[in-house]
């Protein structure tokens, strides 16, 4: 049986090729700014239950999109004009939307209050973003995640209308395109997001990329 390092008070993660088979790393810790910005600076990301320990994952391999690879279908391309797409106006009400579906296979929702908090501050920062798809007033879909030198790290979104979250994920990626971004951290594998571009690659070529793109 592997024995999973238990993170205390210590700034610090075992090195992510110390995961197990499913990408779990450690566990433990807190959510302070520092330690979350830290984890992504190191391929890693929390992901847990409420009533769980904070859980560190670190997958290999990892879903990413490769801004070039974007799928932009015609047909979005289109319905892209019938959303006004708003950067950073509503981060907490994207975050609490986000929280009421769930990961494929999980049970209930990961973005509990305190992973609010906590990413709420890394806004506040700086650091974390949203990018919202409006109409007629309403908030209607979006995603959330944190940037980093030129990393995206995308954490959850989602649509109460058809095509809302694929219209704020193909407005993410012509602002990042311009700003000189080349990949999206997807996390873990999603049919969905596979369907707009995204793969997976080996966690050793992805910390390769990160450590470039994050110190451009």
């Amino acid at each position: 049986m592997i024995k999973i390092p238990y993170i205390r008070n210590e700034l610090s993660f075992p090195p992510v090729d110390s995961a197990t088979e499913e990408g779990l790393l450690a566990y433990g810790g807190d959510l302070s700014a520092d330690r979350l910005l830290l984890a992504y600076r190191s391929g890693i990301f929390p992901w847990y239950n409420t009533g769980d320990p904070i859980l560190w994952w670190a997958p290999d391999p990892r879903l990413v999109l490769f801004l070039d690879e974007f799928i932009l279908r015609k047909s979005l391309k289109k319905r892209m004009k019938h959303f006004e797409v708003r950067y950073d106006t509503s981060f907490v009400q994207v975050m609490r939307e986000c929280g009421s579906i769930s990961r494929d296979g999980q049970k209930g929702s990961w973005i509990i209050p305190e992973i609010i908090e906590a990413y709420t501050l890394l806004h506040e920062m700086g650091y974390a973003h949203s990018i919202e798809a409006w109409q007629d007033g309403k908030l209607v879909g979006g995603l959330y995640g944190v940037m980093i030198g030129k990393m995206f790290f995308g954490e959850s979104m989602f649509a109460k209308v058809s095509d809302a979250s694929k219209v704020a994920f193909a407005a993410l990626i012509e602002r990042l395109k311009k700003d000189g971004c080349e990949m999206i951290d997807c996390q873990i594998s999603s049919s969905h997001l596979k369907s707009l571009g995204a793969r997976e690659i080996s966690r050793q070529e992805f910390m390769q990329h990160l450590q470039t793109e994050i110190y451009k």
